[in-house]
């Protein structure tokens, strides 16, 4: 067991370290092409920051070929990734705005509504249809691939109306402000070359990182006797979550509202529609309790999000407790739920 723990560890080590290396070059290609703080955060970072918990479900399902531990990695990763999001990495957002209240001036957060108010739009969108299309028989198969058609050309689509506000985004102000500079300018002079060849680099450490990961968790899994899918949805999205909240909090400490914000759900709208597509075309694709729960805590926290945008120009971090509260309601359920099913 302790060779398991020590396993996780340092593949989990070799994930973040990745997910920053690939952040870095993301946020000086945002930097170097005057895109707004809105692309940067919802794409660039969002999809850097994404990737762990994007190749863990991956490789789970390619790697697996049919068994079902894999397959439940798989989608309980899928859908523990956006649950993570919209409940405890939110909530620490607001804890981190009441932290550095002082240092901000303020203890509200201010992302830019528009950007926040299309996020949570199409997540909503996106995540319900890849919820709600589990429950259709595994024999509807023209059904389901269609839905999962929908889901990538709902990401495409958003792609498009979050570049086509740019640029008056940027000249409203609201530009990407890198927070250092490429890693890689240390030992060569920066170019936009140089910041492909280190997001290459940040991409080969996540895949190496998410496929020992994945076999860590298999073995601690059945060492403890812990229900797999339980471990999925709670431990991966933690684990690979940790660059979205590592980076908010700091984004959030120096006054970047927009990036903290946008990173946070431009992963949430990446990780609902591209993910649950892979998940449809290459997994079963079905139900069980805790992943129905996980699902629905999801969507009521969004929602709750969703709300506030359309009612407040900021987020008080007394909003945000009721996004932990959720993630707290799941936890019970799930432990619950050990417990009861277990002999």
């Amino acid at each position: 067991m302790t060779i398991d723990i020590l396993a996780l560890i340092i593949y989990l080590i070799v994930i973040v370290a990745a997910s920053e290396i690939f952040t870095n070059a993301v946020e000086s290609a945002g930097k170097g092409l005057n895109l707004s703080e809105g692309v940067s955060g919802s794409i660039f970072a969002a999809v850097g920051t994404a990737l762990p918990e994007t190749m863990v479900p991956l490789i789970a399902v390619l790697t697996g070929r049919g068994e079902q531990v894999n397959e439940e990695v798989g989608v309980g990763a899928i859908l523990g990734a956006p649950f993570m999001l919209s409940t405890l990495a939110f909530f620490l957002t607001g804890a981190a705005a009441w932290r550095f209240g002082k240092r901000r001036k303020k203890a509200s957060i201010e992302p830019e509504q528009g950007g926040l108010r299309r996020d949570l739009g199409f997540f909503l969108f996106s995540f319900t249809l890849a919820l709600l299309v589990a429950f259709a028989p595994y024999e509807m198969r023209l059904l389901r691939v269609m839905v999962a058609l929908v889901l990538i050309s709902t990401y495409v689509y958003y792609l498009y109306r979050t570049l086509k506000a740019s640029p008056d985004l940027v000249k409203e102000g609201h530009h990407t402000e890198a927070r250092r500079a490429l890693y890689l300018s240390v030992l060569f002079r920066e170019h936009l070359l140089l910041t492909l060849a280190q997001m290459i680099i940040g991409v080969a450490l996540i895949i190496v990182g998410a496929k020992g990961f994945v076999r860590g968790l298999e073995a601690l899994g059945r060492t403890i006797h812990i229900p797999i899918i339980a471990l999925s949805l709670l431990i991966i999205p933690i684990a690979t979550e940790l660059p979205e909240k590592i980076n908010s909090i700091i984004w959030i400490r120096h006054g970047k509202d927009t990036m903290a914000v946008g990173n946070i759900t431009g992963a949430m709208v990446f990780q609902g529609s591209l993910l649950p597509a892979i998940g449809i075309f290459l997994t079963p694709w079905t139900i069980n309790p805790t992943v129905l729960a996980s699902g629905a805590i999801t969507i009521a926290a969004s929602l709750w999000l969703f709300a506030l945008a359309h009612r407040a120009k900021k987020l008080r971090p007394l909003h945000l407790v009721a996004n932990g509260v959720l993630y707290t309601l799941f936890l019970a359920f799930t432990i619950s739920m050990f417990f009861y099913l277990s002999p």
